[in-house]
């Protein structure tokens, strides 16, 4: 969305990074991975630590701004943010939070941090909060992927989103943080479930 207003930068200088992160972001090519999706995994962060969730604000936030900079459909992708993170922010901020930041963009890739990675949780948390929309919502964020992979015929991009949903639904807890599981588990559930068994029933 180019007429998306952006979100607070965390940082106080870098400039030049921010303008570059906000043009990645808005690419014309994104469908959902694009400016609205970095707000709302920024607002879904404000969320739980209104909830009481502890976790480190500024590599947290930054991460965000990292975790799909580079989003082109390769599986590559979180890598690739990571290392650009790797590469940008030496000199913003200290060697510690440069490590903190890539560390994790690249849990975003499975979704998978260890129960004690309160900032990985958090961020985890908030990048899959969609899962857990309302079903309008939920079926405006699928058809919004879908039209980054147009390139791909249905039967191929309806087996490789059920390869997907798959995985996710085969995770013993999608959520990390008892704000994100009290609220959005369920839900999630239930709209993986249901686009599962769509995707399921499309290529038998």
């Amino acid at each position: 969305m180019a007429d998306q207003p952006p979100p607070p930068w965390p940082l106080s200088d870098g400039e030049g990074l921010h303008e570059e992160l906000l043009a990645a972001w808005r690419d014309e090519h994104r469908g959902y991975h694009d400016l609205a999706h970095l707000t709302a995994v920024l607002a879904r962060l404000d969320e739980l630590a209104a909830a009481g969730t502890a976790y480190d604000d500024l590599p947290v936030r930054l991460a965000a701004w990292f975790h799909d900079a580079v989003y082109d459909g390769e599986r590559d992708a979180e890598e690739r943010s990571a290392a650009w993170a790797e590469e940008a922010l030496p000199g913003l901020v200290d060697e510690a939070t440069v490590a903190e930041v890539a560390r994790l963009v690249r849990v975003t890739e499975e979704h998978r941090p260890a129960e004690d990675d309160a900032n990985g949780c958090a961020l985890s948390d908030a990048d899959l909060a969609i899962l857990a929309a309302p079903r309008e919502q939920y079926d405006a964020y699928v058809a919004a992927v879908r039209t980054e992979y147009a390139d791909l015929p249905d039967e191929v991009f309806n087996r490789g989103r059920a390869d997907v949903l798959r995985s996710l639904a085969e995770k013993p807890r999608l959520f990390h943080t008892a704000h994100a599981t009290a609220r959005w588990e369920a839900p999630a559930r239930e709209n993986l479930e249901r686009e599962l068994s769509g995707r399921t029933a499309a290529t038998a």
